[in-house]
């Protein structure tokens, strides 16, 4: 049984708790081998050298992904087992999925792993079957689950035969929305087939505008939530059923929907500033993780609290879960460092810097990168660095769910501190390292060295999943967005960045690029 990649966009919920949907992973036998490396010195290759490993690894898991794509269809499996057996796809995708896919094709074009027209000829596979996946037709957005034999929508599992309710996600369909952009500047004879597709969707109807916020998406048909919201902010259509949270966390990957939004004049770029960046510092909001530091400011008539979280001597403006690819996923196709260079420019390195102190030194595991990923255990979890995480349950960076309480310092809400005795098996992802890459990549590089000597964390396809590096403990199978996340980032470290710059274009960098100039994070060290 193998768990349902795309759902964990759900993971960045900002109003309400943790919702996903999972089943358990493959996980084989593996050496107990621990290794840890707290003494290892930074990375000292060559650029030839280190350009040379980065290429490997590009075609490698290049690897998964012509393993994952049905021959039929052009569209990839969520995830397949380590060994590529293409009996092992895990039978459903979903838009998030086929977004990689798309974006990860480009990718090896332009690194040369296949010639232009095989890339050319698996682009417009794929199209044309998106292009024939039922959608809900008053939004123009696309399901969450499909066979990807068949293009067929869910609405049963195909490993275990429970019910699927069909819904539609604002941030899988931002994914897929994020790749047609790219295709379409990427490769000028498949413009009107990604454009013709893209330009259906619609975000605006995820967008609440009492609250300015987008919803975590809708139900077309009656589901089993209890606090779904039936509404329609487009009045366009019947009433469908809104997921009773929005995605209220700025600092989440969900924003990828909000920016395309913004850019094609589907939701007001007010919206932005209606996002949080920590929650207000009153006993209101003491349930999360720890009282912000900050002060009120005002964007676009927008009243801001320009929260952040205090770790160790850093500043930072937390994601919801602590995670890696919330804050870093996006930056793959939107240059936030660049354009919010006082925010997003400084916020990034202290992320990838929380990231490497805690595994190196506070917990000592001698590795470090923490994100949702397969469990090495089998299932999914979601993995982080919980004092960075607004979550209050924390997501925990090893399989014993450490967490800390940072507590709440004020006389009428008082909520007393607590730090752990210690770490045990802590679980790192090589995608988050890959992620790491524009902020360290030194780091970065030997920290992914490591993990491939140390362990048997590399197979066909790339790194697998995840390690507990504690008792050395593998998940080996590969994951569409896992591994969409590591092409996308080797795209833009061997090529300039050149992922960014098929995205960027037009409206997008028209309209994002001076709205996120305006602010500045109350972040840094």
């Amino acid at each position: 049984m193998r768990r349902r990649t795309a759902a964990i966009a759900v993971a960045a919920l900002a109003t309400t708790g943790l919702v996903t949907t999972a089943a358990p992973a493959v996980s084989g036998p593996h050496q107990d081998r621990g290794g840890k490396h707290q003494d290892r010195g930074p990375h000292d290759g060559g650029k030839r050298g280190d350009r040379a490993v980065l290429t490997e690894y590009a075609e490698d898991t290049w690897a998964s992904f012509e393993a994952m794509a049905h021959p039929d269809t052009g569209l990839p499996a969520d995830n397949i087992d380590g060994d590529l057996d293409p009996g092992s796809r895990s039978g459903y995708t979903s838009p998030t999925n086929i977004g990689a896919y798309l974006w990860s094709t480009v990718v090896a074009r332009d690194l040369g792993i296949i010639k232009r027209g095989e890339a050319k000829q698996r682009m417009a596979q794929t199209l044309a079957s998106v292009a024939e996946l039922e959608r809900h037709e008053d939004s123009g957005m696309f399901y969450n689950w499909y066979d990807e034999a068949t293009g067929e929508k869910l609405y049963v599992w195909p490993d275990d035969g429970n019910q699927v309710y069909p819904f539609l996600s604002s941030v899988d369909n931002g994914w897929l929305a994020t790749a047609l952009v790219l295709v379409k500047n990427a490769e000028p004879r498949l413009a009107a087939q990604a454009e013709a597709i893209r330009s259906t969707m619609d975000f605006g109807f995820y967008y609440d505008p009492p609250v300015g916020q987008i919803r975590g998406g809708f139900w077309d048909e009656p589901p089993a939530d209890p606090a779904a919201v039936l509404d329609n902010y487009r009045d366009r259509g019947p009433d469908v059923w809104y997921t009773g949270h929005h995605y209220g966390t700025l600092n989440t990957e969900p924003r990828i929907a909000s920016y395309l939004g913004i850019a094609w004049g589907q939701i007001p770029p007010e919206h932005y500033f209606h996002m949080f960046r920590t929650f207000p510092d009153t006993c209101d909001w003491s349930w999360p993780e720890q009282k912000p530091v900050g002060e009120w400011e005002q964007h676009l008539g927008v009243d801001v609290f320009q929260g952040a979280y205090r770790y160790r001597d850093m500043q930072i403006v937390p994601t919801w879960g602590g995670s890696m690819f919330e804050a870093l996923m996006v930056d793959l196709f939107i240059p936030e460092s660049d354009w919010g260079p006082r925010s997003w420019g400084v916020n990034h390195p202290l992320t990838v810097r929380a990231h490497i102190e805690h595994g190196m030194d506070e917990a000592g595991y001698g590795y470090w990168g923490f994100s949702p990923s397969s469990d090495p255990a089998g299932g999914y979890r979601e993995y982080g660095v919980d004092p960075i995480g607004m979550e209050p349950n924390g997501y925990s960076s090893d399989q014993e769910r450490t967490v800390v309480e940072s507590g709440w310092d004020d006389p009428e809400c008082f909520r007393e501190a607590s730090e752990p005795e210690g770490y045990g098996d802590g679980v790192v992802t090589p995608h988050a390292s890959f992620l790491a890459l524009p902020y360290d990549k030194g780091a970065a590089l030997t920290n992914l060295a490591n993990i491939r000597d140390d362990f048997d964390a590399y197979g066909p396809g790339g790194f697998y999943d995840a390690v507990a590096v504690g008792s050395g403990t593998v998940a080996e199978r590969y994951l569409s967005l896992d591994q969409g996340m590591i092409m996308a980032a080797l795209g833009n470290e061997l090529k300039n960045d050149r992922v960014k710059s098929y995205v960027v274009r037009g409206d997008v960098k028209r309209v994002i690029r001076p709205l996120l100039g305006i602010e500045e994070f109350n972040a840094g060290s």
